[in-house]
């Protein structure tokens, strides 16, 4: 199908209404106090109510979660849910990556993200690297699905999916502003306002960030911050709420600009240690200038009480050019900045270049300008019916998308020389020289989920199909123009079913037990011998809410038929992007998350909540073979990047005035190449713990001033040594902000 099929779809598609629902302090629910639930088309869960009664593991962030520490870093957001996995990058959660029950972070490629019920990556079949990730401060929202729960949302069915619901239009006039400012001369603004009448709604939203960073660029005036502008807008049309077939339409409209001074350079064991912010003179050049844009219709409508269809057309494009060093070429031979900072003595000659250290050629540092476009598109529509039979529930969900993508590389090399400490520019490259290919896919999904309720048991049996056609044009370094001489093409076909069953077990009000079992997915890449993902993942989980604690234990065992990796620049690869097989391979782990209300009085209007998590995660390739990112692997060999142990604690005081919070995380010491036993010192992320603190000071009902610190005790800890080097996280910052709304 071509454009002209998806600009009709959009002209006969629409969004329901959507609106944050607070419910009345006495109504309670068996498990906690329904006060915040999403009622939209956006969510797929809504509220903690239903992912605690969901036959999988599921986790819903509030709106008044997300308020608590004000995070614009997803980093962060996520720190406290059990069985996910981040590796920091940049500090401040620009490009995250994320992994869920082992499978691997980097891009967060091996998950499905979602923006409204929408696939937000951007190109989610083609090249599901998240270098594009939507403004944390614009949502509403997260929500969080792992084992069974999650075969409804692929491609990606192994580790988990994540759906970010936006801000919704609100059920009155209000409007609201934040602003802060804070260390590192970090600036952020956010700005709404929204209104909804009898058969019209809108929402208007504006964000603003930016930084100077909190690294140093050796011999240099430029910062290594970022600057970034996101601006959404929501308008909906709808019949009157009693009409007889209620129907409404809802247009999106989303632009984002992102400019950041961001190197995959990192530092050597020794520079590290010196001085963990210091940024080498090589990567001074370096920067990403992104652009991205988005229109989505949603149709609903409900023809009886208890059937609704939801139809969504989307469009999403995505443009970004990251420039960066590449490699140093000194004599004949091209040495990769990965190569150069994990042997510093082998390469010495490359090192002294690019510290400035000693002067250069022309030419002899090579910046490679990652040029590429994206294009995501494509209409979805999701039916929901449900009815009652004797003492039965039957409650059923199904849908079908129709979805295209495309990576578009066009790359090039400008060359540079080291001249008295300052990198100066010594040849320009000519664009297509480098990489000339383009990647589509085109897949046709279909999903059918039904839960049954027969007194306290709750059946969820679900299918999902995927056809994807995947097709590759290389027109080679020597084509710029793409006339096709010297073309070479790929193609590669594959539908696959894939079944899921979980089944809950409602013991009382206070406890219930739940347990699913399904297939996990992953596809393929487009060459020949990339084979699919597949694993047969099972959990088993307890959930309790008795007096004033309620949590979850959950354990999970995935196991794996084939193990895909890839091989990418981002995870301290050659940058090729192909896809390699690990083979066989074991992924099990225990999650705990339990919440207790120390104090909760009433009368005083005051409670001190403490949350705490523990993720563990235990990991065994079964193969033996040679990987470029992970090394000579042989069987029984744990993978890189994962973490064993996670453990994160969270504390507040709340009063209707005002609000003190802390938070912290440990995550323990993994490994960056496959192996076992004791991690070599070169080959190891240390451990580290990390508190956060927030505050929150209501004058009135109007404005409220507010402030946090990020990495309280001023801890220095590396969180990679990929793309290239050891990498730091933020050292200590502090933000102070105010908000104002109506």
């Amino acid at each position: 199908m071509k454009n002209n099929l998806l600009v009709a779809s959009l002209l006969v598609t629409s969004v329901m209404f959507a609106q944050e629902k607070e419910l009345s302090k006495t109504q309670k629910d068996s498990i906690e106090s329904l006060k915040e639930v999403i009622v939209t088309t956006d969510a797929i869960i809504g509220s903690k109510f239903k992912a605690k009664n969901k036959a999988g593991s599921t986790y819903f962030i509030s709106p008044k979660e997300l308020k608590t520490f004000n995070y614009d870093d997803v980093s962060r957001i996520l720190r406290t849910v059990p069985g996910v996995t981040i590796q920091e990058e940049d500090g401040f959660g620009l490009r995250p990556n994320i992994g869920m029950r082992g499978t691997s972070p980097n891009r967060s490629e091996k998950i499905t993200l979602m923006e409204d019920g929408i696939l937000i990556a951007p190109a989610p079949y083609s090249a599901p690297a998240a270098y594009y990730f939507p403004t944390v401060s614009r949502m509403q929202s997260f929500e969080i699905l792992k084992g069974g729960s999650q075969i409804q949302y692929g491609p990606y069915t192994t580790g988990g999916a994540i759906n970010m619901v936006s801000t919704q239009i609100p059920r009155s006039l209000s409007g609201r502003v934040v602003a802060s400012i804070g260390s590192f001369n970090t600036k952020k603004t956010y700005v709404n306002i929204g209104d909804e009448r009898k058969n019209f709604g809108y929402v208007l939203e504006y964000n603003n960030r930016n930084s100077d960073g909190f690294k140093k660029i050796d011999n240099s005036s430029r910062n290594a911050g970022f600057q970034a502008n996101d601006y959404v807008a929501k308008f909906r049309i709808n019949t009157d709420a009693d009409a007889k077939v209620y129907q409404s339409l809802t247009a999106k409209i989303q632009y984002s600009e992102d400019l950041a001074n961001e190197t995959y350079l990192g530092l050597t064991d020794e520079d590290y240690a010196k001085n963990a912010y210091r940024r080498y003179v090589g990567s001074n050049e370096d920067f990403i200038d992104s652009e991205h844009s988005q229109i989505m219709l949603t149709h609903f409508i409900r023809p009886t009480k208890n059937f609704s269809i939801t139809t969504k057309a989307y469009q999403n494009e995505f443009a970004r050019n990251w420039y960066k060093l590449d490699a140093l070429k000194l004599g004949s031979s091209k040495v990769s900045i990965n190569n150069i900072l994990t042997d510093p003595a082998k390469y010495n000659a490359e090192y002294q270049a690019v510290t400035g250290a000693e002067n250069t050629s022309d030419n002899a540092l090579l910046v490679k300008a990652n040029n590429r476009k994206y294009e995501a598109k494509g209409i979805q529509t999701v039916g929901n019916y449900t009815f009652e039979t004797a003492k039965a529930k039957h409650d059923i969900d199904f849908g079908i998308r129709y979805h295209e993508d495309y990576e578009d590389r066009f790359q090039w090399v400008d060359g540079y020389a080291i001249q008295n400490g300052v990198m100066n520019r010594t040849s320009n490259g000519t664009p297509g020289t480098d990489a000339n290919a383009i990647v589509k896919a085109e897949a046709i999904a279909a999903h059918i989920l039904y839960n049954l309720t027969v007194n306290q048991f709750t059946f969820t049996p679900g299918l999902r199909y995927e056809d994807i056609k995947l097709n590759s044009l290389n027109y080679g370094k020597n084509d710029v123009s793409r006339s096709g001489t010297a073309l070479a093409t790929a193609n590669n076909n594959i539908n696959v079913w894939i079944p899921g069953m979980g089944i809950l077990y409602k013991i009382n009000d206070d406890y219930n037990l739940f347990t699913s079992v399904h297939k996990g997915f992953s596809p393929p890449g487009v060459k020949a011998g990339e084979d699919a993902e597949n694993s047969l993942n099972t959990e088993l989980g307890f959930r309790f809410n008795k007096n004033a604690v309620q949590g979850e234990i959950i354990g999970y065992y995935n196991n794996f038929s084939n193990l895909q990796g890839s091989d990418s620049m981002s995870g301290g690869g050659a940058g090729t992007g192909d896809l390699f097989n690990a083979g066989e391979a074991i992924v099990k782990g225990i999650e705990i998350l339990a919440t207790y209300e120390v104090i909760n009085n009433r009368e005083k209007g005051f409670k001190v909540p403490v949350t705490v998590s523990y993720t563990l995660t235990d990991t065994e390739l079964k193969n033996n073979f040679n990987s470029t990112i992970w090394g000579a692997v042989e069987s029984g060999d744990e993978i890189p990047y994962i973490a064993k142990n996670q453990f994160a604690i969270t504390t507040a005081f709340e009063t209707e005035k005002f609000n003190f919070a802390v938070s912290g995380k440990y995550v323990d010491a993994f490994r960056t190449v496959a192996g076992t036993g004791t991690i070599p010192a070169n080959n190891r992320v240390a451990s580290n713990f990390i508190i956060d603190f927030s505050a929150k000071y209501n004058l009135n009902e109007h404005i409220s001033v507010m402030g946090n610190i990020i990495n309280l005790l001023d801890k220095e800890y590396a969180v990679s040594r990929v793309p290239a080097g050891l990498r730091p996280g933020q050292p200590f910052g502090i933000n102070f902000g105010i908000m104002a709304q109506l």
